[in-house]
């Protein structure tokens, strides 16, 4: 990955942890005690430019590569920083990039980018997780609208959302069932359309999550995304960079763990050493060390490997099996080496313990990946 980084991307990786430190950072615990970032946060992110920023010029982004998101999830993951900002910039809009008409991406792009819209995907249901196909929200035209009908759940970046992403039926009499799903876009306010409220979670607190109710909800057929009934596919084609925003968050998050880890067992005596000296604490260090650098080369490759376009949906799943719940054993044995201290939530383990648990869940589980995998290697 060295020989993609030029000095520009080091400046801009200085610049945006520099920015985290001075204006992210030092509110996180009021974040996440709140369960909400202020609004007014996505619109400083938007002012300094990283939002989106992989977004073409004429739409106001900066017209760089995907290597920018990079440095970003990475340094979000490292400062534990859990706003949804890779959600926004390179899971939700790129839908919009890809599969909008020019219309549709002369409104909502430039908006995106300054942050004056935040973006959140509807797509699991209370009886629906990895079951996409299964999905039972509808939307029957009506005239030149759709009237959407169903109830989304655990929807990121829910309340401060202006304008959602919605998987819904259009076709309910098909087979397979997924072939009459389609996406439409959502705005905040729209009559029909109401939120619920941000449900209490385990860790990332400071990213909220809601139910979202549509009731009779007409929105115009204007706002259908792409094709009708094509929602499947676009949403199995960008859930590959999807997940591997979530790869590259739990790399940088086990990297961060172990560097403080490393620190206080060098810093703490006890039996007037350090437990560093300690051969068993050593061997657990060692062992989380080389896992690390695996996961590290392993992440390096496939992010190579998607910036010229080769993504391959193999090692991706691999990926994001193997490092998310590495990332959890990290969390688990540092978290052992700290003692009594890394289980106090005023010590930033404790939040780093509780976020990664959802990392083998978010994007697709641990146990999806593996049936895809299956599949893959033909068993």
């Amino acid at each position: 990955m060295d020989a993609i980084y030029t000095d520009e991307h080091h400046i801009f990786r200085k610049t945006f942890r520099r920015f985290l430190m001075e204006e992210i950072v030092p509110f996180m615990n009021e974040w996440e005690e709140g369960a909400l970032v202020p609004n007014e946060i996505w619109r400083k992110f938007g002012d300094y430019g990283f939002l989106c920023p992989w977004v073409d010029e004429k739409y106001g982004g900066l017209g760089v590569g995907f290597e920018y998101s990079v440095i970003m999830i990475e340094e979000l993951g490292k400062a534990g920083v859990d706003i949804a900002v890779p959600l926004h910039s390179d899971v939700v809009s790129p839908y919009i990039a890809k599969y909008g008409c020019e219309e549709q991406k002369q409104k909502w792009l430039p908006k995106c980018v300054t942050g004056e819209v935040t973006l959140s995907i509807a797509m699991t249901e209370p009886n629906t997780g990895s079951d996409v196909a299964s999905i039972t929200t509808v939307a029957r035209k009506e005239g030149q609208d759709y009237i959407i009908n169903g109830q989304k759940v655990y929807i990121s970046n829910g309340i401060n959302s202006k304008l959602t992403l919605l998987a819904c039926k259009t076709l309910t009499n098909v087979s397979p069932p997924h072939k009459g799903i389609s996406l439409l876009l959502v705005e905040e306010g729209t009559k029909g359309f109401t939120k619920g409220k941000s449900m209490k979670k385990l860790g990332r607190k400071a990213s909220e999550v809601c139910e979202y109710y549509f009731h009779d909800c007409r929105v115009p057929m204007s706002n259908l995304l792409g094709e009708e009934n094509k929602g499947f596919t676009y949403l199995m084609s960008n859930l590959q960079q999807e997940r591997l925003v979530q790869i590259i968050r739990s790399q940088a998050e086990a990297e961060a763990m172990l560097d403080m880890t490393m620190e206080y067992t060098k810093n703490r005596t006890a039996f007037g050493q350090s437990i560093s000296k300690f051969q068993h604490n050593q061997f657990k260090l060692v062992e989380m060390a080389t896992e690390i650098e695996l996961g590290r080369v392993f992440v390096d490759e496939i992010v190579d490997s998607h910036l010229k376009g080769n993504t391959n949906e193999k090692r991706v799943a691999m990926a994001k099996w193997w490092i998310t719940e590495m990332a959890n054993r990290v969390a688990y044995h540092c978290m052992q080496l700290h003692g009594g201290i890394g289980y106090m939530e005023e010590y930033p383990l404790a939040r780093r313990f509780r976020n990664v648990r959802m990392d083998t869940i978010a994007a697709g589980t641990t146990e999806i990946m593996k049936v895809i995998l299956s599949k893959k290697l033909g068993l």
